[in-house]
């Protein structure tokens, strides 16, 4: 067989083991034909370019020409990016834990050579170490029992197999009612740590899929500990570690349970989903922490994550920073007291004050800087000065070694910072925010479609690899949070042409849901349907917000009716799977207590953009912006509405029934309100 095959593939995590003497093969049928006709196992590896484990294991087994040797001569090997392909990962992980193990990256899954998996783990150590046996010993013994084990490798496969395939199959519900998602806030609220927020223990991932959801029920039920869940969560993750509080952005996860010490690689979806959270929330709140934050953010990911086409003026995001540089966890973010006191001299002690930098350091000899104490303690601080630290620090920061970026382009984490970026616009009344989100969507939408189909990623030029259902919700979602934020009709369209592909392709017409995969990819062993929220929301979660929307927008009961189905699908009475499915059950609420408003006056006038910017304020708005003149189809409860003396007017309607005109945003904002 030959060598290592993955030089031609564009992707950075491929890219980083082109060079491993193990014959690496990407994907694909080839690699599964070859698998075939000799007859060996598949051994599937599967990470992503800022997993800091994933190079552990690379230098500590697949650098290694022992190991490789090992590897070669019993498995056929492939290396999948999870970025890439989430639903070739996907389908693994489920295996993983059907076998009773905890999943991760990176994933270590043993296959047969038609590509069913039979054993696997994550991370294997190159000797015994952490309770987990030495990978080298693993690989013995696992091709010695696919050879002289048919029986047992086959009881495995068609248990693992037939349990993939029930699940695909989830047996339908009888649908949700208010007080069965009141009763799983409930729940979900024990779970919220009373004192540093997130869930409780560590490690402690920001989920802002699960605290939208309590975000959501604390509006919906005005109870104050679901609010002080969600609010005491952003104040931690804020102040804390987990923070970049020099070049702005949020880590993945912290490893700890006081959002101290991060895990260093920044991930695009989590700054967009929080990005988004944060500025919903900063509405009810006011919170002046929360709108740094996002405008910390926001700039960080516009100078940092930016990925230009040259051609056209339009640019994406790329997709992670690493966690290592230089070879180290972290060593870019970190500082001695040394350090900070020869780059600030005398204003180097009130920065340290505030941003708990010790002479023997907060984490390994080193500080990882916040303001977690600080900020409990209320200290008096100037601000100005602490920027000015803060900007000297970062420029300073900026000569060293940075973190690798992933450059890829992901079409569905793309699409969260859209949304996110166009609400953030609309609601802090930035409209530089605003153009940007369009030129993003002008990028996918021009150079990640091939023949009216999207493709999952672009990178070194090339639109690659099927879309998921994740790509068409998230961009769906992205295309009407443009529409509502400038009335523009191509972007409604561009909402509806895509669901109406996620129809035709991933819907499954003889059990309802949407399948991850479409039904022309081949290459992969089930479609499974996934609701549960992970790291990122499920694209049947976000499908049913989508539907809601539209339904709202344009009238049309078939996207109701679609998005009840989707409901019912997934229904349960089980509060413990309900607690999985966050995205899902704020989806519902779109649907079951969504306003429709309409906004009537000229683009550019100051009051129609104060009209829309308060209408905003209510999550479960769906915004119709219109000139005057242009009227709303008939059957629409707005239709035949006016502006009243030619200023702008808004209409808030709710169950086919309209408001008076409201022209004075404080007006506007009671009807949302307390519709």
């Amino acid at each position: 067989m030959s060598s290592n095959l993955l030089a031609a593939e564009t992707s950075p995590y491929l890219l980083q083991h082109k060079d491993n003497p193990v014959h690496w093969r990407p994907w694909g049928e080839a690699a599964l034909k070859t698998a075939r006709e000799n007859d060996r196992p598949i051994l599937l590896s599967v990470g992503y370019a800022a997993c800091h484990w994933c190079h552990v294991m690379a230098h500590e087994s697949f650098e290694r020409a022992e190991t490789a040797r090992l590897m070669n001569d019993l498995f056929v090997n492939i290396k999948v990016d999870r970025e890439e392909r989430p639903d070739v990962d996907a389908i693994y992980q489920t295996a993983l834990a059907l076998l009773g193990e905890q999943g991760g990256w990176p994933l270590t899954m043993f296959l047969t050579p038609d590509g069913r998996p039979f054993w696997g783990g994550t991370y294997f150590p190159p000797e015994p170490r952490y309770g987990r046996p030495a990978f080298a010993d693993i690989l013995r013994q696992v091709a010695h029992v696919y050879h002289t084990d048919k029986d047992k490798v086959g009881k495995n496969v068609e248990a693992l197999s037939d349990a993939m395939a029930r699940m695909a199959k989830p047996e339908p519900g009888e649908g949700l009612s208010c007080a069965m998602v009141d009763e799983v806030a409930a729940g979900a609220l024990r779970m919220v740590d009373p004192l540093t927020g997130g869930t409780a223990g560590a490690p402690k991932f920001p989920q802002p899929v699960f605290f939208r959801f309590l975000w959501r029920s604390a509006m919906r039920t005005r109870a104050p500990m679901l609010k002080l869940a969600v609010t005491l969560t952003l104040d931690e993750m804020a102040q804390g570690g987990i923070y970049d509080h020099l070049g702005g952005g949020f880590a993945r996860y912290s490893t700890d349970a006081q959002w101290l010490v991060p895990h260093f690689e920044k991930m695009l979806y989590d700054n967009a989903l929080l990005v988004d959270l944060l500025t919903e929330v900063w509405q009810t709140t006011q919170s002046p922490l929360y709108a740094q934050r996002v405008r910390e953010t926001i700039a960080w990911a516009l100078n940092e994550m930016r990925v230009e086409y040259p051609d056209d003026g339009s640019f994406a995001f790329a997709s992670a920073f690493d966690a290592d540089s230089e070879g180290e966890e972290g060593k870019y973010y970190v500082w001695s007291r040394a350090e900070i006191e020869a780059v600030l001299g005398d204003a180097a002690d009130p920065f340290c004050r505030i941003y708990d930098v010790r002479r023997g350091g907060n984490w390994e000899g080193m500080t990882i800087l916040n303001r977690t104490a600080s900020a409990r303690a209320s200290l008096s601080v100037d601000e100005a000065a602490l920027a000015a630290a803060r900007n000297r620090l970062l420029t300073v920061r900026c000569e060293r070694v940075p973190p690798g970026r992933d450059g890829k382009v992901l079409a569905d984490w793309n699409g969260m910072m859209i949304a996110g970026l166009t609400r953030a616009a609309v609601v802090f009344d930035e409209p530089a925010w605003l153009t940007a989100a369009q030129q993003v969507f002008a990028f996918v939408s021009r150079h990640m479609q091939v023949d009216g189909r999207l493709r999952h990623t672009w990178c070194a030029g090339m639109a690659r690899h099927p879309a998921v259902i994740e790509d068409y919700a998230a961009l769906s979602a992205a295309a009407l949070a443009l529409y509502e934020a400038t009335g523009e009709a191509d972007y409604l369209a561009a909402a509806r042409t895509w669901v109406d592909v996620a129809d035709r392709h991933y819907w499954d017409e003889s059990g309802d849901g949407y399948h991850q995969t479409a039904d022309d990819t081949l290459d992969v062993i089930n479609r499974p349907k996934v609701v549960a929220d992970h790291a990122v929301p499920s694209g049947n979660g976000v499908m049913v917000d989508v539907l809601a929307r539209l339904f709202l927008l344009t009238g049309e009961d078939a996207y109701r009716t679609r998005a009840e189905r989707l409901i019912r699908l997934f229904s349960s009475d089980k509060i413990q799977y309900l607690l999985s499915i966050p995205g899902l059950l704020t989806g519902w609420e779109t649907l079951e207590r969504g306003l429709q408003v309409v906004v009537i006056g000229a683009a550019d006038d100051p009051a129609t953009r104060t009209l829309c910017r308060t209408a905003a304020v209510q999550p479960l708005a769906a915004i119709t912006r219109l000139v005057p003149g242009v009227e709303l189809p008939v059957g629409h409860p707005a239709h035949g509405k006016t502006a009243v003396n030619g200023q702008p007017t808004a209409y808030v309607c709710q169950s086919g029934t309209c408001s008076l005109p409201l022209t004075d945003a404080s007006a506007l904002h009671s009807a949302l309100m307390t519709g």
